[in-house]
């Protein structure tokens, strides 16, 4: 590519490939360092910049004109059961959450976020990978917010630690938020909240004072909440007001005003009891538990 022109030519290459609904910008600078980019028949390389009458390709096929100029923004959310996988592709076969969700044109879903295989729970899919980028990025402090039923005693001096942070292998960590949402017999439920999402932390802070999570449910992401209706394996569209607010979170508006709708409920999951079956979790009372981490 020509890149003798004095400033700034064209748009950023994974720019482009965002707004074309192709992925997050992270997992598209992968793709460009990997070859898989080309530009006017010769491979890209991470800061090219291109304009409107150049021909990219990705893994040699072209991208289509329309999406050069962007896909329509699509946000949905799915109840993600226990046993599923959130990549594309599982190499041991097991099912993932791409299998439920509607076909695209033109665009592919990005999911924003991950769940562990064993834990349920809202996740939010979009066709626009520069809201799945700012979302996914720490730097937005996405708040999470999970219900826990834990095995085992707990007391007051662990809820203490967890709030005011325990050493992990990967850094410290901590809880935002600990509230008691009650239980009967060793079982006993907690609402967390926690502003970033590493691997498999929410287990993990409980495993580093003792205690075993049994079930794990996340309830809420960022200023969308899990839907009562929405059944496991099941996805719906966010309604308009609740996906401005998500834009808003991250500094970005909506396209444009949408009328109001009520979100249809798909793709109904294949398997019948498991965890929609479970008892649900019982409702936070809102009643911190030990006491809470100093700001």
């Amino acid at each position: 590519m020509n890149q003798d022109s004095p400033g700034p030519r064209g748009e950023k290459l994974h720019k482009v490939l965002a707004n074309a609904g192709l992925g997050s910008r992270r997992e598209l600078e992968h793709w460009i360092s990997d070859g898989r980019v080309t530009v006017d028949g010769a491979i890209a390389k991470l800061g090219d910049r291109v304009t409107p009458e150049q021909d990219i390709r990705v893994d040699g096929q072209p991208l289509a004109a329309g999406a050069r100029h962007g896909v329509t923004r699509r946000v949905i959310a799915y109840h993600k059961p226990d046993g599923e996988v959130t990549t594309t592709k599982d190499p041991q076969g097991r099912p993932t959450v791409f299998d439920h969700l509607p076909a695209l044109r033109n665009a592919r879903w990005i999911v924003i976020g991950r769940l562990d295989f064993n834990t349920q729970g809202l996740l939010l899919f979009t066709t626009d990978g520069a809201l799945a980028n700012k979302l996914m990025h720490p730097s937005s402090e996405i708040e999470r917010e999970y219900a826990v039923r834990v095995l085992g005693k707990v007391d007051a001096d662990m809820l203490k630690r967890l709030q005011e942070g325990v050493e992990l292998e990967d850094g410290p960590a901590h809880f935002d938020t600990l509230v008691d949402a009650g239980g009967e017999g060793a079982n006993h439920w907690y609402h967390v909240t926690l502003k970033e999402g590493r691997h498999r932390e929410v287990r993990r802070l409980w495993e580093a004072v003792g205690v075993t999570v049994s079930r794990l449910i996340r309830v809420r992401f960022g200023p969308v909440s899990l839907p009562r209706q929405l059944r496991p394996g099941r996805w719906m569209d966010l309604e308009p007001e609740r996906e401005s607010q998500l834009l808003a979170s991250v500094g970005m508006q909506a396209e444009q005003p949408r009328a109001p709708k009520k979100p249809a409920i798909r793709a109904r999951h294949t398997k019948e009891g498991g965890d929609s079956a479970k008892k649900a979790p019982p409702r936070s009372r809102r009643k911190p538990a030990g006491r809470p981490r100093q700001r």
